[in-house]
């Protein structure tokens, strides 16, 4: 598309805006807002800690100042809107050719066009995850942002979701071992986190996580900024690994590219082929953690953040009452 304005269009919606220049209408959420309303629902044990910075705090933050409005909140009012009631939720995967002014097609350049990979994400009712037909925001961001933001959410969530797994594994066992010497247990004043957790299936679950790298498995989320792999073939030739859109848009997955912007994907090419460990041995990719961040039928993240002492002391007054 060679146009000094860049122009792109978004499927469906037929929106077109400049790519050379941020919105002028850019949604402005306050940040004190997102901060104090951003959060995850008590009825997730594995939910991070509260803190002024947590998180998905800055996830969310991060997300909405990088992203264009292509369709608001209805309720919006003055660049302010209160995020309690919604969750992001990803729609799809874009891409678009466009031609590079930089580069101007020099001779080292083997094509003045490039690719720029956008994530288009909605602001949906929580209750109204599965469909988000009504009473929704939509948006685009470049792919780049995306994942930044909502992996490094997703990776600390799973952290925490792991480290919650082997506080109640062990609880578990102390509770065994009191019960075998007919002692009485006191529990923990973190144990409600342990409720509604199988310990079988998260201690596998963690294992294998830990474990990935001896498995035979690479994690895809470490490819996602286009990483130099570690081949060059009888030519001298170079590739490079990097997230893409796929299935129609609907997943992002890792290709392989013959640049170092990742910009032109070689499908003649399974990135699998070329995936090798430090020693040299064949791996495949695990997109265990990446998927997470195009869930189908559900949402990404709640921007709904509950004090946990209040959650803690309300299921400790539960614990009194039964």
């Amino acid at each position: 598309v060679a146009s000094e304005h860049k122009f792109c269009c978004l499927g469906r919606h037929q929106t077109i805006f400049p790519l050379s220049k941020p919105h002028t209408n850019t949604m402005k959420l306050s940040l004190a807002l997102m901060c104090s309303a951003l959060g995850y629902s008590a009825a997730n044990p594995f939910a991070p800690k509260v803190t002024k910075n947590t998180a998905k705090a800055r996830m969310n933050a991060k997300l909405m100042r990088g992203a264009t409005p292509i369709r608001k909140l209805e309720q919006q009012e003055d660049g302010e809107v209160d995020l309690t009631n919604y969750s992001i939720k990803f729609e799809k995967c874009q891409f678009v050719k466009q031609y590079d002014a930089e580069e101007g097609g020099g001779e080292e350049n083997d094509s003045i066009l490039t690719t720029k990979r956008f994530v288009i994400f909605r602001l949906c009712p929580s209750s109204n995850c599965g469909s988000c037909n009504y009473n929704y925001g939509e948006y685009i961001v470049d792919m780049e942002t995306y994942l930044e933001s909502t992996l490094g959410f997703k990776e600390e969530e799973q952290e925490q979701y792991c480290e919650t797994c082997n506080q109640c594994i062990e609880m578990a066992a102390n509770y065994a071992e009191a019960q075998a010497n007919g002692e009485d247990y006191e529990e923990d004043d973190n144990s409600w986190m342990c409720n509604n957790v199988n310990t079988g299936s998260c201690y596998e679950e963690c294992q294998n996580i830990e474990n990935m790298e001896e498995n035979g498995y690479m994690d895809a989320s470490q490819y996602v900024g286009c990483e130099k792999l570690d081949y060059e073939d009888n030519y001298g030739n170079e590739y490079y690994a990097g997230a893409m859109c796929a299935s129609s848009g609907s997943r992002i997955k890792i290709g392989i590219f013959t640049d170092e912007e990742c910009s032109n994907y070689d499908e003649t090419k399974d990135i699998e082929n070329y995936m090798k460990n430090e020693d040299g041995y064949s791996t495949k990719l695990s997109y265990h953690l990446l998927k997470q961040t195009f869930p189908e039928g559900e949402c990404v993240a709640s921007c709904l953040q509950e004090d946990e002492e209040q959650n803690n002391n309300n299921n400790n007054n539960n614990n009194n009452n039964n």
